[in-house]
């Protein structure tokens, strides 16, 4: 018997001072069985760090060949690329071929993904954007996580200000240099 997606219902206030992006969403997030919480979680977050017109996750893990999250323009045309954790470089060189911007949130060591890029032949490597969550915040909506969930986001200077209920969680969004 095949297992199948857990949904989740987000009720989100977002608001991003530094692109001044202030909207309500109720998003549906499908967690394939093969996907982590942590990974659904940092999905997200990138979902929300990046919102704008056009914007949807994708069919996940079982559609390897599209990105976590597209942002394309009215024609279809993904003009954002955004993956989540860490892609290989043979992945990130398909994204910058087929989108303008290519975009990735790791939730795991940032270092080592580096580390696993490093010295690769990427296609427009000089314009990845490659970005680390800190873990803590990560962890403790991982903690809250229930299937409809209550979520105030703010964020200024990178710095994430989360609250869900009474707890309140913070963190930061670091973009890594890197040598590709």
């Amino acid at each position: 018997m095949a297992l199948t997606a857990t949904i989740y219902n987000f009720d989100v206030e977002l608001a991003d001072t530094d692109r001044h992006v202030y909207e309500s969403l109720a998003l549906r997030v499908a967690r394939h069985p093969s996907e982590s919480e942590e990974y659904l979680v940092t999905r997200l977050l990138a979902y929300l760090l990046e919102f704008s017109e056009g914007i949807a996750f994708s069919r996940g893990v079982s559609d390897p060949d599209e990105p976590a999250i597209a942002i394309r323009d009215l024609t279809g045309a993904i003009n954002t690329w955004i993956d989540i954790g860490t892609p290989d470089a043979a992945r990130l060189h398909k994204a910058s071929k087929a989108a303008r911007r290519v975009a990735v949130y790791t939730h795991k060591d940032p270092a080592q993904f580096l580390h696993q890029l490093a010295g690769e032949k990427i296609h427009r490597a000089e314009a990845l954007e490659l970005y680390a969550i800190d873990r803590a915040p990560i962890r403790g909506i991982v903690a809250r996580l229930a299937r409809r969930v209550a979520i105030s986001l703010s964020i200024t200077d990178r710095e994430l200000y989360l609250s869900i209920g009474a707890d309140n969680l913070t963190g930061r969004i670091v973009r890594l240099n890197r040598d590709i």
